[in-house]
C-alpha cells in the first residue's frame, strides 16, 4: 500500500534534453553573415558584364543588317547593270538589222562603181595615141610621148603649167601622168597640149557610154546573200539574248544566295553562342536572386549583427541593374533580317530555341535609347513580369536605321549659319543696324548652327546612324526667311511695302509647320 502512494520521479532522458533546437553562437551568425554578403557580391560582380555584352550584341546585329544591306544593293547594281547591258544590245542589234536593207544598196552601188571604173580603165588602156588623131602631134612627137610613158588615154590625166626645168626659159606645159609625176615634151604646148586633152575626154566619154548601167546577176545574187547571211546572225544573237541574260541573272542570284547563306551561316553561329552566354547571366541572376532572398531571410532571422556589416548588407540587397533587352533572333535561310531583329527586339528561333527560352526566364530588362551609345540606365528595382509589360516603348525615330546616315547636304545649312553667326544677316549698309538686332540674329544663327551640329553629327556615326528629325528642314528654313524678313523691315527701300510682311508671313507658317512635325514626332 505505501507504494502505491509513493510519487515516482521521471529521470529525462538524453533525447528529451535535445529535442529543443540550440540558438547558434553570434560568431557562427556572423560568419554566415559574411557568406552570403560575400556571395552576393561576386554573383553581382560576374553580372556586371551583361550590359557590355547585350550592347556588343546589338552592335552584332546592326553589322549584321548593314552587312545584308550591302549584300542586296550589290545584287541590285550587278542585275541592273545585267540589265542595261542587255537593253544597249537589243538595241545596237535591232540599229544593225535596221541598216541591212541601206547596206545591200550601198555595196550594189559601190560594186557597180568599181565595175564601171574598171571598165572605163579597160577602154581608156585600149585607146592608143596615133599620128594625126590629134591636131599638130605627129609621129615624132607620138615617139617622144611613148618614151616618157604616154602612149594611151588612160597614161595621162591632165595637163599644167609650171616653171620650166632648172628655172630658166619661163613657163612649160607639163603633162601629168596616171602613175605618177609630170613630164615636159619639147614641141608640146598650149597649141598641142589643148587638143591632146580634147582628145582623152573624147575618150573617157566612149568609155563611160560603153561601161555598164547594172550589176550582173551573179554579182547582185553575192552580195544578197553576204547581207542575208549577216541578218540571220544578227537573229541569231538577238534570240540568245534572253537565254544569255537569264543565265546571267541566274548567276547574279546564285552568288547573292551563297553570300546570304555565308551570313545566314555567321549569324546563327552567333546567335547561338549569345544565346547560351545570355542563359548563362539569366542563371547567374536567378542565383543572385536566389542569395539575396536567402540574405534577407537571414536578416529577418537574426537581426542585425553589427555595425561593421551593415554598409555591406544594404550594398548587397541592392535591386539589380537594368541592361538593355536584347534577344538574337535567326533569319530565315537567305532572307534579310527584320526591323525588328536588326534592334534587337526579337526572341531567339529555329536552333536557337531551347537556347531562347531559356533567356526568357529572366524578365524586366528595360530597353534603352540606341541613339544613345553612352548611355547608361540608372539603378531600378528588379521588375515583375508583369511590370515589364508596362516598359515604354522605344521611340519610332530614335530606333537607328541600319545604313542610313544623315547627307551630307546638311553641311550647307550649318556652314551657311555659322557664317551668319559671325558676320550677321540682313544688317542695312546704311546706318548700320541696331545693336539688338545685331546680337539677335546672330545668336539665333548661333542656337540653330549647334541645333543642327547636336543633331547631325551623331546620325552620322555608324553605330547611331539615322536620318534627320522630321521637321528639321521646315524650320531651318522658317528661320532663314525670317533672319530675310527681319532685314527687309530694317532696309529703307523695302519695309514701306508689302515684302517684308509677306516673307514674314511664309517663314511663321514654316517655324509652325517644322515645330509640328517635330513635336508630333516626340509625340
Amino acid at each position: 500500500m505505501s507504494s502505491s502512494t509513493t510519487p515516482q520521479h521521471v529521470v529525462p532522458t538524453p533525447a528529451a534534453a535535445t529535442s529543443a533546437p540550440l540558438a547558434p553562437a553570434p560568431a557562427e551568425v556572423r560568419a554566415e553573415r559574411r557568406r552570403l554578403v560575400g556571395s552576393v557580391r561576386a554573383a553581382r560582380r560576374l553580372l556586371e558584364g551583361r550590359d557590355a555584352f547585350e550592347r556588343a550584341d546589338l552592335r552584332r546585329l546592326a553589322r549584321e543588317a548593314r552587312e545584308r544591306s550591302r549584300a542586296a544593293a550589290a545584287h541590285g547594281r550587278v542585275s541592273q547593270r545585267a540589265a542595261e547591258r542587255r537593253a544597249r544590245k537589243e538595241e545596237s542589234l535591232h540599229r544593225r538589222l535596221g541598216r541591212l536593207a541601206p547596206r545591200r544598196e550601198r555595196q550594189e552601188r559601190q560594186a557597180l562603181e568599181v565595175l564601171r571604173r574598171e571598165s572605163v580603165r579597160r577602154s581608156l588602156a585600149g585607146t592608143r595615141l596615133a599620128a594625126g588623131e590629134v591636131n599638130g602631134i605627129g609621129a615624132g612627137l607620138v615617139r617622144a610621148l611613148a618614151e616618157r610613158g604616154i602612149s594611151t588615154a588612160a597614161d595621162f590625166t591632165r595637163v599644167s603649167w609650171g616653171r620650166a626645168p632648172g628655172g630658166k626659159g619661163g613657163e612649160v606645159l607639163y603633162i601629168h601622168r596616171a602613175s605618177g609625176g609630170r613630164v615636159h615634151i619639147n614641141g608640146i604646148g598650149e597649141h598641142r597640149g589643148r587638143p591632146l586633152m580634147a582628145w582623152r575626154q573624147a575618150a573617157v566619154a566612149r568609155a563611160e557610154a560603153q561601161a555598164p548601167r547594172e550589176l550582173p546577176a551573179d554579182e547582185r545574187h553575192r552580195i544578197a546573200e553576204i547581207v542575208e547571211a549577216e541578218r540571220v546572225r544578227l537573229q541569231r544573237e538577238l534570240a540568245e539574248l534572253p537565254r544569255a541574260a537569264e543565265a546571267e541573272r541566274r548567276e547574279a542570284a546564285r552568288v547573292h544566295s551563297e553570300h546570304l547563306g555565308r551570313l545566314d551561316a555567321a549569324h546563327r553561329a552567333a546567335a547561338d553562342r549569345a544565346a547560351e552566354r545570355r542563359a548563362e547571366f539569366d542563371a547567374l541572376a536567378e542565383r543572385l536572386l536566389a542569395l539575396q532572398t536567402e540574405l534577407g531571410a537571414h536578416i529577418a532571422r537574426f537581426g542585425d549583427v553589427g555595425r561593421r556589416t551593415r554598409r555591406a548588407e544594404s550594398r548587397a540587397l541592392r535591386p539589380l541593374p537594368t541592361v538593355p533587352s536584347v534577344r538574337s533572333a535567326q533569319p530565315a535561310p537567305s532572307a534579310p533580317l527584320s526591323a525588328a531583329t536588326a534592334t534587337g527586339e526579337s526572341g531567339a528561333t529555329g536552333a536557337t530555341g531551347e537556347a531562347g527560352e531559356a533567356g526568357e526566364r529572366l524578365v524586366g530588362w528595360p530597353a534603352v535609347d540606341l541613339t544613345k551609345p553612352a548611355h547608361r540606365p540608372s539603378p531600378s528595382p528588379m521588375a515583375a513580369p508583369e511590370a515589364s509589360a508596362a516598359l515604354p516603348a522605344t521611340a519610332p525615330d530614335a530606333v537607328p536605321v541600319a545604313g542610313v546616315r544623315a547627307g551630307l547636304g546638311w553641311l550647307v545649312p550649318i556652314v551657311f549659319f555659322g557664317l551668319t553667326s559671325v558676320l550677321g544677316a540682313g544688317e542695312p549698309q546704311e546706318g548700320g543696324a541696331p545693336l539688338w538686332f545685331a546680337v539677335g540674329t546672330r545668336l539665333t544663327a548661333l542656337a540653330l548652327t549647334a541645333d543642327l551640329l547636336r543633331l547631325w553629327l551623331p546620325r552620322r556615326r555608324w553605330r547611331t546612324a539615322a536620318p534627320m528629325p522630321a521637321g528639321t528642314g521646315a524650320l531651318c528654313t522658317g528661320v532663314l526667311l525670317a533672319l530675310a524678313a527681319a532685314g527687309m523691315f530694317l532696309d529703307p527701300h523695302t519695309h514701306d511695302n508689302g515684302a517684308p510682311w509677306a516673307v514674314s508671313v511664309v517663314a511663321a507658317l514654316s517655324l509652325l509647320a517644322g515645330v509640328a512635325r517635330r513635336s508630333g514626332r516626340k509625340g
